[in-house]
């Protein structure tokens, strides 16, 4: 008798451990390989919170439009995770439902396009994971959807880019904010949400000189940071 209680004793622990075990969120995912680029390949993966991760290999001394050998170059790995704004993590699992979450074909087929990277767009939830490749889309859903990740990838690399300045040559700081916040007025980059703990740290440090701080504060305010 004893024996059965100590049975369905350890059974409900488990079962109720079983219970406390977090569902995997939804999540989409996107990935990029374009070898004659830089970075040559990310990964992007959010959660409907807002909350994802990066992760890029990219050539230090390569720009975006020099020509690259991969068999040749070196290539640093780097990962972070960031927190995207509640309105584009909005916009992107609207898209994904948009898009039927990925199921089937997502590439345009047209064999005169150029080749603009090898794309993945994957989705996954509890009991549904589906993913589909592309180089070019002509779904509406599935271009949005590029352009918001590749937004965010070039939000997260000057990020990437202005964590090390800030840490190892502060000087070199005043370039990368200037170029970011070019572009950013020029509406070429919107997606700096995730930016703002980056550029907080810069506007509260008294080490950096005064133009930084006040372009950080300024790009700080476009972000949506205080």
């Amino acid at each position: 008798m004893v024996g059965r209680y100590a049975a369905l004793s350890l059974f409900c622990v488990l079962w109720t451990g079983a219970l406390a075990q977090p569902v995997a969120a939804p999540t989409v995912r996107f990935t990029l390989d374009f070898p004659a680029s830089n970075p040559l390949h990310y990964e992007v993966s959010i959660f409907a919170d807002g909350h994802g991760s990066y992760s890029s290999q990219t050539r230090p001394d390569a720009d975006s439009t020099s020509s690259v050998d991969p068999a040749h170059d070196a290539i640093e790995t780097y990962q972070t995770e960031f927190t995207a704004s509640p309105s584009t993590a909005a916009r992107i699992f609207e898209l994904a439902r948009q898009a039927h979450y990925f199921e089937g074909s997502l590439d345009s087929g047209k064999n005169n396009m150029a080749f603009m990277g090898a794309k993945t767009l994957g989705y996954d939830a509890p009991g549904h994971s589906t993913h589909a490749a592309y180089n070019y889309s002509s779904l509406p859903a599935v271009r949005q959807l590029t352009e918001i990740f590749q937004d965010l990838s070039a939000a997260l690399d000057f990020g990437r880019r202005l964590d090390h300045d800030l840490h190892y040559q502060k000087l070199a700081l005043e370039d990368e904010l200037k170029r970011l916040e070019e572009m950013v007025n020029e509406g070429h980059l919107q997606g700096i949400f995730p930016l703002v703990p980056l550029l907080q740290k810069i506007v509260d440090d008294p080490a950096i000189v005064n133009v930084s701080r006040s372009r950080a504060q300024r790009l700080l305010a476009k972000a949506g940071g205080k």
